[in-house]
C-alpha cells in the first residue's frame, strides 16, 4: 500500500489546545506542540506544529540533513539567520528551508516568537518529545532547564546535521 492510500479518505482537524506539547530545554527555553504527524495523520510526508520561543532565548544554529522545513512567524518578533545572513522576522514572514540549510532564530524580545513549522518528511516532532518534557497548557512555566547530555547523538539520529549540531 502507496504512502497516499494509507491516509486517502482519512482527515484530521485539530483545535487549539489539543494534541501533545512539550517544553524545550535552553537556549529556546520555550515549548512546542506538535499538531499534525503521521500517528494522526497516516502519512510520513510531513508534519506541522508551532513553536514559541521565550523572550531573550534562541534556537541553537542547525540544519537538517534530509528534510526540507518552512517556517512562518505566527507571531512576535524576533530574526532568523540563514546561512549567517539576517532576515527579521515579524507575523507572516515566510521562510523556506533546504536540506544543509543552517539556520538559527533569535528572540530578543520581551514577549514569546511564536513559529509554525512544517517539515517533511516527518520527524521534528520526535525530536521536540525526545528532547523536552510534557506540558499541560495552563501549567506555569518551569525552571529554564538544560538539554539530555546525549542529545548530539538524538540530534545525528534524527537527521540534524552533525556538523553544526552541538
Amino acid at each position: 500500500m502507496s504512502e497516499l492510500d494509507a491516509c486517502r479518505g482519512h482527515a484530521v482537524v485539530m483545535q487549539p489546545g489539543e494534541g501533545p506539547s512539550y517544553w524545550q530545554p535552553k537556549p529556546a527555553n520555550g515549548y512546542s506542540s506538535p499538531k499534525l504527524f503521521p500517528e494522526l495523520t497516516k502519512f510520513d510526508g510531513f508534519s506541522m506544529g508551532y513553536q514559541s520561543v521565550a523572550p531573550h532565548s534562541n534556537i541553537r544554529a542547525h540544519s537538517h540533513t534530509d528534510q526540507v522545513e518552512l517556517q512562518i512567524c505566527f507571531s512576535g518578533r524576533g530574526y532568523v539567520l540563514v546561512d549567517g545572513e539576517r532576515h527579521e522576522l515579524a507575523p507572516g514572514t515566510a521562510c523556506f528551508l533546504g536540506p544543509d540549510v543552517v539556520h538559527e532564530i533569535f528572540n530578543d524580545t520581551d514577549e514569546d516568537l511564536v513559529q509554525l513549522w512544517v517539515i517533511g518528511p516527518a520527524g521534528l516532532e520526535d525530536f521536540f518529545k525526545t528532547i523536552g518534557r510534557d506540558r499541560t497548557r495552563g501549567d506555569t512555566t518551569p525552571e529554564n532547564f538544560d538539554r539530555p547530555n546525549d542529545v548530539v547523538a538524538i540530534e545525528r539520529d534524527m537527521g540534524f546535521d552533525k556538523t553544526t549540531a552541538s
